[in-house]
């Protein structure tokens, strides 16, 4: 089976501007767009740690679904191809759960349910949408999101608007719901010398909307004493996406978060591939990634599809996250791996298995957490909390999906919508006390208990 998990982002990312003609990007000025950035100004309650990511499970966040009157998006953004959303244009797995969130903050679409009614879809530059699901990252005990940043989209007003929009919502939503939030650089298809408009991207932050300066803005997370920025896509081989800018160039930009005299002083993460250490797999095979890395404070490899059953996971902790850490105690870093439910990208790429590697209704999960926290981790990232195009996502899903012939979508059925939110707060609790995780997954009073195997929850599709 055809499996590159690196690529989906980057290839719903490229469908998104396959819609946005040059005169559309150009419809909105510079001016426009700065004249919308401010520094914060709402309620900031206090909540979690924002001084440290140690004891924490982070989630990522892609804040990128968009709907044909949002004001932001053309067309249905990250739902449909070409902007449009209909059964045979589905890029979507699962169904977002909606029924908790503001009825403007929703559009309704060309599907329906079993019963009739017309199905709805959220539009994630409307706030409510990031202040629904920051209350259940508060309500489950998940501490902090990355949201991701596309680099690509920074390079032009409307999608800079765009991503201002999101980053708006979130830190509104984390502040008022005592979690913490951080930016997260995805340099996905940048071209060759394109890390320069990330470091515009970041001044502008910096100077209109006064980002990790703010004192009103209590959310933003720091570590190790500074406020930290992430930078996803770094060391991957050549051939893994549209990653055009050198190794050199990465390197000038970690020495701006960390040196530059005016916007700089920051905490770095660098998201990097699964063979990062070995210099194999995924990574480019030069020995400068290991010096890009020990710039950094942080290192996360990216692992979804890189092992498809607890047996895999069990031999991938084996093989690489334990000598991964010990690498990075070896060098002062920390550590950050990454653990994801179970992915199925079956309508995003027509002919792709649907639920490719199983959930196995979050054994598959908490194995990976097990195995990270009996191994020594002190800080997790989970993949992802709305990333319903490839079947990573942790938000709940409607359990009730749109019905149509030759329509399949997946749902937790028969667990409850909020079942991977309340397991991913178990492994945050286990972590945060540093007791060892139980080898099973932990039961869930006056819940189902779900059977482990592989095959289980395939038949939850409509």
């Amino acid at each position: 089976m055809r499996f590159f998990p690196t690529l989906g982002p980057l290839l719903i990312l490229l469908s998104w501007l396959q819609v946005s003609p040059a005169q559309d990007r150009e419809r909105l000025g510079w001016e426009e767009v700065f004249a919308e950035m401010k520094p914060f100004s709402g309620p900031s309650v206090p909540g979690v740690d924002t001084s440290t990511l140690h004891g924490k499970v982070v989630t990522g966040y892609q804040g990128w679904f968009g709907t044909p009157e949002d004001g932001y998006s053309r067309g249905w953004v990250h739902y449909g191809r070409q902007g449009r959303f209909s059964p045979s244009r589905l890029t979507i797995d699962y169904w977002p759960h909606t029924e908790e969130m503001d009825p403007e903050a929703l559009a309704r679409t060309r599907f329906v349910k079993a019963d009739g009614s017309p199905a709805y879809a959220f539009s994630s530059a409307h706030p409510d949408v990031a202040m629904t699901h920051f209350r259940w990252m508060k309500e489950y005990g998940i501490e902090a999101a990355f949201l991701q940043r596309f680099a690509t989209n920074v390079r032009w007003p409307s999608g800079m608007r765009r991503n201002n929009r999101v980053l708006d919502n979130v830190r509104a939503a984390a502040n008022a719901h005592g979690r913490a939030y951080v930016v997260m650089y995805d340099l996905s298809s940048l071209p060759r010398g394109g890390t320069a408009e990330v470091k515009k991207d970041w001044k502008r932050l910096v100077d209109h909307m006064q980002l990790t300066r703010d004192p009103k803005d209590q959310a933003y997370l720091s570590h190790k004493g500074k406020p930290l920025i992430a930078l996803w896509g770094v060391g991957f081989h050549p051939d893994e996406g549209k990653r055009n800018y050198t190794l050199e160039e990465t390197a000038d930009l970690i020495r701006f978060f960390r040196d530059d005299a005016d916007y700089g002083n920051l905490s770095i993460m660098l998201g990097v591939p699964t063979g990062w250490r070995t210099l194999d797999r995924d990574a480019d095979p030069s020995s400068q990634v290991h010096d890009l890395i020990r710039m950094a404070d942080v290192v996360s490899p990216w692992t979804p599809g890189r092992y498809r059953s607890i047996e895999e996971a069990e031999q991938h902790a084996q093989h690489s996250w334990l000598p991964d850490l010990a690498w990075c105690q070896q060098e002062g870093l920390d550590y950050l791996p990454v653990v994801f439910p179970g992915f199925s990208w079956g309508n995003l790429y027509p002919g792709e298995e649907f639920n490719a590697i199983p959930r196995q209704g979050g054994h598959f999960l908490w194995a990976q957490y097990r195995l990270l926290i009996n191994g020594g981790c002190r800080m997790i990232y989970q993949a992802m909390f709305d990333e319903i195009d490839e079947g990573t996502q942790i938000l709940k899903v409607d359990a009730h999906p749109p019905v149509a012939p030759g329509l399949t979508l997946l749902s937790y059925d028969p667990l409850p919508d909020d079942h991977y939110l309340w397991l991913v707060g178990q492994a945050q609790d286990y972590l945060a006390s540093k007791k060892p995780a139980p080898l099973e997954l932990p039961r869930r009073e006056g819940h189902l208990y779900p059977e482990k195997k592989e095959a289980a929850y395939k038949e939850a599709g409509r």
